[in-house]
């Protein structure tokens, strides 16, 4: 009994050491993670730093017998926390990430994490129960060690020791098989595509996705009728009535990042009320909307009573946003998170380019989608600034350490000069695959030259492999014909323009595509 409570505690110590270690070491990550759990932004901060905090103070007060109760006592109240908000997310159909550990490993909470934290909060009960029982939370850990002889000790440390170096050796290597054949994956529908003619959409996991999020680029938005906060009826051709655009904001009351952006949405609409018409589709009770409207000045609120509006306009979560012209039409893909949305609405009041051209990717072109019926364009390509051949643009411009960079420094080599802005959302949700395509660039592909706008800070946070450039007001873009982010173009080893600017996800990966294929 006494040597199976000090497994379980040992067990606790290991768990709740590392989760706590691997936060502290990220709190950014830790906060933007409380935060997408619907916490409110305001304790979000504060909370990111006692929760680690916590984990280790559980972690300590486990190894002595005097206090491993209390231990266990604490434990079982965190893992009875983070199953309420997992469960609680989960039935509302959201998966955030956990970030349970860190940088070391995050992944989108499911069935599996709620799992994992109902077996430790039986092991924690089970050492409250044996306390409780009066048999004691088992021997002090301490104790145990001490009395080893130092021949045991050192075996003990070798084996923790050689533990530790077989855990990481199979982590590593299974970390690198799986994003190695997430790189198959893609480069073969890649090129399978290509051979097609058609154009591939990115993904989260590396395989092909023929059906991006929102409506098609210019077809007609579907219309809609929703009560608002006082009872009256709002409908989207009331909305388009004035003759301006229409900025359709898709929030959710229990939404993290949706609140900490309605501060922002209330000034919004104030300020561009006379180039714009901003609406937010919410969900949820009408006196917690109403709540948050009257706190923020919104306005133009009204209520779906499911998801059934998000669901007509192909949005699959939020905060999201789509503009729609004031003929009625779809006239952007869906922009999601805070800095996409801000991308979303400087386009819309015309003061930025960073709007993508990206039409609805899910089929071959020319021929009829297999999900809508509907017969869609491929990824878009503009004519580059300069013919293909001619010499390309000089690019002269201070990297993230504010050293001059030269695009002919790269001369020599085949260069995708690629246009980027880490405020830009569909930039963000290319992020992933372009860090997989850099850890395994194949043999002969091009070197990746970023001209990024935003802060040099927040291109750090990029963590890109490959050299980025600043460029804020986007005329190096403009000088090879781009109108937005992320869009691309090739330079041929002697400096000349070798393609199109691709414009987009899907098409700026096309391109590297093809050139991989002809490589």
């Amino acid at each position: 009994m006494d040597s199976a409570l000090l497994i379980a505690r040992l067990v606790l110590v290991a768990v709740f050491t590392l989760a706590g270690v691997a936060k502290l070491s990220d709190l950014k990550g830790s906060r933007r993670a409380i935060i997408d759990f619907g916490v409110p932004s305001a304790i979000a901060a504060p909370l990111g730093l006692l929760l680690p905090l916590a984990e280790l103070t559980v972690a300590a007060t486990l190894l002595a017998a005097s206090t491993a109760w209390w231990g266990a006592l604490g434990a079982l109240a965190l893992l009875s926390v983070f199953v309420v908000g997992i469960t609680y997310n989960l039935a509302r159909g959201r998966k955030p990430e956990c970030h349970c550990f860190g940088q070391l490993h995050s992944a989108p909470a499911g069935w599996k994490t709620l799992a994992r934290n109902g077996v430790l909060a039986a092991v924690a009960g089970f050492i409250l129960w044996a306390g409780y029982e009066g048999g004691g939370a088992g021997p002090s850990a301490l104790s145990w060690v001490g009395a080893l002889s130092t021949a045991q000790l050192l075996g003990l440390l070798v084996g923790v020791l050689v533990l530790f170096l077989l855990a990481g050796q199979w982590w590593f290597l299974l970390h690198l098989l799986r994003q190695n054949g997430r790189l198959l994956v893609r480069l073969e529908a890649v090129e399978a595509t290509l051979t097609e003619g058609g154009s591939v959409a990115p993904s989260q996991n590396g395989t092909a996705r023929h059906q991006a999020e929102g409506l098609p680029v210019g077809s007609t938005a579907p219309e809609f009728g929703l009560s608002g906060l006082h009872g009256e009826s709002l409908t989207l051709e009331a909305l388009r009535a004035s003759g301006k655009p229409v900025m359709v904001l898709f929030t959710d009351p229990g939404c993290g990042p949706c609140n900490a952006m309605l501060p922002d949405v209330g000034r919004w609409q104030e300020e561009h009320a006379q180039k714009l018409t901003l609406a937010l589709v919410s969900r949820g009770e009408v006196e917690e909307n109403k709540t948050k409207a009257q706190e923020h000045g919104l306005s133009n609120v009204v209520l779906q009573k499911d998801w059934e509006v998000s669901e007509s306009y192909e949005v699959g979560g939020t905060p999201s946003a789509v503009l729609i012209s004031p003929e009625g039409k779809i006239a952007s893909p869906v922009a999601g998170g805070e800095e996409g949305i801000r991308g979303l609405l400087s386009y819309a009041v015309g003061e930025g380019p960073q709007l993508p051209m990206r039409p609805h990717q899910h089929q071959i072109e020319g021929q009829p989608c297999p999900n809508c019926g509907k017969v869609h364009a491929a990824a878009p390509t503009m004519p580059a600034a300069r013919e293909i051949g001619e010499p390309a643009p000089e690019v002269k411009l201070p990297d993230l350490q504010g050293r001059k960079v030269e695009l002919k420094d790269f001369r020599g080599h085949q260069t995708l000069v690629l246009f980027w802005n880490p405020g830009c959302g569909f930039c963000q949700q290319m992020l992933p695959e372009i860090k997989q395509w850099e850890e395994n660039r194949p043999e002969g592909a091009p070197k990746l030259l970023f001209v990024s706008a935003g802060s040099a800070e927040a291109n750090r946070d990029m963590n890109l492999s490959s050299k980025v450039v600043l460029d804020q007001q986007f005329a190096a873009g403009r000088s090879f014909g781009a109108s937005g982010t992320p869009s691309a173009v090739l330079v041929d080893a002697e400096g000349n323009v070798a393609s199109g600017v691709a414009v987009g996800a899907p098409g700026v990966l096309e391109l590297a595509g093809a050139h991989q294929a002809e490589a």
